[in-house]
């Protein structure tokens, strides 16, 4: 059966800026998607021109530079480039970064960053994981001292998002390394001219090519004292973990809507492609494959709108975005392999979209936390 792309939360305003959406990342993105491949970035001219169209930051209050939108703008851009396998431009991160400013910053980091970012003209990226601290955030070591009115940074950080491109960090660092998580700050660091920040390697990743992925290094980098997050030090893991549930729905969005452009474009090849002197399509095994695929993502589809539904309603809990995560990536790896087998050889092919998004797949299950870490978290609400 052909893909129903209707959703619970849709509604005619949704469906013309799911137009436009479908318009940008078809003329803008996909068109690119091969040389961002190679190159291990998409560029700052595609964030500049989705900010003109006003596809960044959908969610944030015109107030701000924002859309004025809310999280189902957000989910439409994820799910349009999620379903085409396109993972190069990661403005799901980009919009974690402006809720955090948004959700925790001042009045005077608000005004200065959000109407940026809106535009494209600074890519934002948070930066958490260290070579010896991923999921344990209280392992950070990176740390900030205050000095002569300023914070001075010192540290590395690896596997951050948006590291090559971004315009502004969030770093998470110590201030008070003898107060554990609660010795935890943000600072927002604006890496143009910043002296001491170095952007290391674009990362080789197994999928995700075109998305960069890089270190990040901080020498005796100096920001002013305005640049803590909230303008309170200490509070850096509570903004943290309260932003946790926005993050974890957009995985389980790009999830689903990776799951239905596989099933679709794999329903399309096995009606075409022959063996044995009839269409694929046609043996028993790939119909009972695409009937069990079908059934997870209309199932998977009902939950997850619900999730976008109480995200938009601000009554998600962290336990419910955790299991869409959890479920969500989980199923998506079992799709993925289901889809690519039904292409054969071809599936093991870069050139094919199926492809990639097999090897995009499987650092879903790590990033936004590990889904060991959802299983904890979903089990101390039981």
């Amino acid at each position: 059966m052909p893909i129903d792309f209707s959703r619970s939360w849709s509604d005619e305003d949704l469906a013309l800026y799911r137009d436009n959406v479908v318009r940008f990342v078809e003329t803008e993105v996909l068109p690119h998607d091969e040389e961002a491949r190679k190159r291990g970035h998409v560029g700052h001219e595609v964030w500049r021109k989705a900010g003109a169209l006003g596809l960044l930051c959908a969610d944030i209050p015109d107030d701000y530079g924002g859309a004025g939108g809310d999280f189902r703008h957000e989910a439409v851009v994820y799910e349009e480039m999620s379903r085409r396998g396109l993972t190069g431009m990661a403005t799901s991160v980009h919009a974690i970064v402006a809720h955090y400013i948004l959700n925790h910053g001042t009045e005077e980091q608000k005004r200065r960053y959000l109407p940026l970012m809106a535009s494209g003209q600074m890519v934002g990226a948070i930066a958490m994981t260290e070579p010896g601290a991923g999921s344990d955030l209280q392992g950070v070591r990176t740390r900030a001292e205050k000095k002569e009115g300023s914070y001075v940074i010192n540290g590395s950080k690896t596997f951050i998002t948006n590291g090559y491109l971004a315009g502004l960090v969030l770093v998470v660092c110590k201030t008070d390394p003898a107060q554990g998580a609660k010795g935890t700050s943000i600072l927002i660091v604006e890496t143009e001219g910043c002296e001491g920040f170095r952007v290391g390697r674009v990362l080789d990743k197994i999928g995700m090519k075109a998305q960069d992925t890089s270190e990040l290094f901080f020498d005796d980098v100096r920001v002013p004292a305005d640049a803590l997050l909230g303008g309170q030090e200490g509070q850096g893991f509570f903004q943290l973990m309260s932003d946790l549930p926005y993050e974890r729905t957009i995985i389980g969005v790009t999830a689903l809507a990776a799951m239905e452009g596989a099933y679709q474009a794999t329903l399309d090849y096995v009606r075409d492609r022959k063996a044995f002197g009839k269409p694929i399509a046609e043996f028993q095994n790939t119909k009972f494959k695409l009937a069990e695929i079908a059934t997870q993502i209309k199932v998977g589809r009902a939950f997850i709108d619900r999730c976008v539904e109480d995200l938009v309603a601000g009554r998600l809990d962290t336990a419910t975005a955790s299991m869409a995560k959890l479920w969500g990536t989980e199923a998506q790896g079992r799709v993925m392999d289901e889809c690519l087998q039904l292409f054969g050889g071809y599936g093991y092919m870069s050139e094919y979209m199926v492809a990639r998004m097999y090897a995009d797949a499987r650092v879903q299950r790590i990033y936004g936390g590990t889904n060991e870490i959802m299983k904890e978290v979903i089990s101390r609400a039981l």
